[in-house]
């Protein structure tokens, strides 16, 4: 019993390489949008302590405004243009209205503010672009939808182009945001107010400057996790619940760690997977990639509360 519930499924593997490949695949392209997602809820709580709730919301409602521009007739890409004006309207919005009044308030109150704007960009939404559910304008922006097929071990492995794509696009993307924060200023800027608020604000770094960054470019990544997602599954609110499998990534790399984000993003997307076809189809009916993460990520913070790539926390007594 204990062989074919354990033992089994590596020989299956061992058997089958060409399939192994093409779930680990799978699994790394979930994983990379994970980890995007899981970035931005990092670098808003670097620099300013809060956990962005609305985040999830923000790739939906990002993923909502382009494909409703676009849908009165404004060209895709100039629809992506003005998609981040729409989210760098918004961050400035949330600094002014939301947060700028409760600087120096406890950090609940920071984290029930990003509740209500999850609430209120729901409403919002709905409102202007109806809740059904949309297709994403993918040949329109570029992104091709054919396949290509290998044959690795005379085998057989089908990549999606989108697929690959999507791997290339947000690759770049965390490249660049990398460089970002290590080669310039505004980067370091974010970086020593991830720190110490109130050393890098004594020497002339603007909190509310840094706000407005950051939940910008949280808007961009939103963007491009909102084209990745509705390229797959279609553009709708059941995309907010997708991106809450972000909480077990930052639960597994930490919530401070950009690094851990990526890693922990990929980890979670290639091991649920493998997971939910060599042990929970065949001994749990399947539906175990809704389960796993968190699953998995709880594991974790028995032995290591920080995450695997957190800081430990010393108290001194």
């Amino acid at each position: 019993m204990l062989n074919d519930i354990f033992i089994a499924p590596f020989a299956d593997m061992i058997a089958a390489p060409d399939f192994l490949l093409q779930v680990l695949w799978e699994g790394l392209v979930s994983g990379i949008l994970y980890a995007l997602i899981a970035l931005g809820f990092v670098l808003i709580f670097r620099s300013s302590r809060i956990f962005n709730f609305a985040q999830g919301i923000m790739v939906v409602f990002a993923a909502l405004t382009l494909v409703g521009l676009h849908a009165m007739g404004v060209p895709a890409w100039v629809s992506f243009a003005l998609t981040l004006g729409v989210m760098f309207a918004l961050a400035w919005s949330i600094e002014r209205v939301v947060l700028r009044p409760l600087v120096g308030q406890p950090d609940i109150l920071l984290f029930m503010a990003t509740i209500g704007i999850t609430l209120f960009l729901i409403g919002f939404g709905e409102l202007i672009f109806g809740g059904e559910t949309k297709q994403m304008i993918t040949s329109e922006l570029g992104i091709p939808t054919g396949s290509i097929t290998l044959e690795p071990w005379g085998g057989l492995l089908i990549l999606e182009e989108k697929d690959i794509t999507i791997v290339i696009i947000s690759g770049l993307l965390v490249a660049g945001l990398l460089a970002f924060l290590n080669k310039t200023r505004m980067g370091r800027a974010i970086r020593a107010l991830g720190d110490d608020h109130q050393a890098a604000m004594s020497v002339g770094i603007s909190l509310q400057t840094i706000w407005v960054l950051v939940w910008f470019i949280a808007g961009i990544i939103a963007l491009v996790t909102g084209i990745a997602w509705g390229a797959r599954a279609g553009v709708s609110f059941a995309l907010e619940v997708i991106a809450y499998k972000a909480l077990p990534v930052l639960m597994l790399g930490g919530l401070e760690s950009i690094s851990g984000a990526i890693i922990g993003g990929l980890m979670i997307g290639m091991l649920e997977k493998l997971f939910e076809i060599y042990w929970g189809q065949p001994l749990l009916g399947g539906n175990t990639e809704t389960w796993f993460a968190f699953v998995l990520a709880l594991i974790v913070l028995l032995f290591r509360p920080q995450g695997l790539f957190g800081e430990k926390i010393i108290e001194r007594v």
